[in-house]
């Protein structure tokens, strides 16, 4: 049986690495996406169980280079069967304290990073996996997509609140691709994680509001890297095509939606 591809961006740390590792120990090819940490992508690739993996770099905020991005990973692996979206960015911009043009700039690059290069590479991804002949396996249908956003999105980023409005334009790119192409066979799922222990995260935990992030959380801890990606990963390979339009919290009951 043909071994899955996936294409995994912002792979090279986080959960996205961690998203990459589980997915290579389950057989699948990984495309190990990053933006330009060529030493943190050797990293995680030496790390990858098994074979066949690749690492490509591209900035998602340029829309050529991410079709670039699509072409190079389907002309060394393959048709790519799963495509998760992780790559993001977090940029500090108060409204009440921020200059202008440096407000400017973070919806610029937040946008263009964390919700046009994420659509863009679905478009390209649904259409690909429509114009197959037949799906992979009835179950798992022509192909996956899974988003991954935040609780941010419901909860609000009043410190980068271009960051909360790229995460809300995710879960609705998330449930209009699910129903644009259900027909088809391609399952869209979008995962939202609160806090979770990662390097990026680790100054925010360790400094003088680590005490009040870990407040939120009845479980006592932040949510672990493995957990999301274990979602990520299950919405990638199992979940029932039934959950498609799906946003799942991941987020320790630290915020709860109603």
């Amino acid at each position: 049986m043909k071994r899955l591809v996936a294409l995994v961006t912002g792979a090279s740390r986080g959960i996205g690495r961690v998203i990459a590792g589980q997915l290579a120990a389950r057989d699948v090819r990984v495309a190990l996406h990053y933006r330009s940490n060529t030493a943190a992508a050797s990293e995680a690739m030496a790390a990858l169980p098994g074979t066949g993996h690749a690492a490509f770099a591209a900035d998602l905020a340029d829309p050529e280079a991410v079709t670039r991005l699509w072409h190079a990973v389907t002309d060394e692996l393959g048709p790519i069967d799963v495509l998760i979206n992780n790559a993001g960015i977090y940029t500090f911009h108060p409204p009440l304290t921020t200059p202008l043009a440096v407000w400017h700039a973070a919806w610029a690059e937040t946008l263009a990073t964390n919700l046009i290069g994420p659509a863009n590479l679905s478009v390209l991804a649904a259409q690909a996996m429509a114009a197959r002949d037949a799906a992979v396996d009835p179950a798992f249908g022509r192909g996956r997509i899974v988003n991954i956003s935040s609780r941010g999105a419901f909860r609000g980023e009043p410190d980068a609140p271009a960051y909360g409005a790229s995460k809300a334009g995710l879960n609705a790119m998330s449930q209009s691709l699910a129903k644009a192409l259900a027909p088809r066979e391609i399952y869209v799922y979008c995962i939202a994680p609160g806090w979770v222990e990662t390097e990026m995260a680790h100054e925010h935990l360790t400094g003088p509001e680590g005490a009040a992030i870990i407040a939120q959380h009845p479980l006592g801890r932040v949510n672990g890297s493995d957990e999301v990606a274990h979602a990520a990963v299950y919405c990638a390979l199992a979940a029932p095509a039934a959950m498609t339009g799906g946003v799942i919290d991941v987020n320790g009951a630290s915020y709860l939606r109603t």
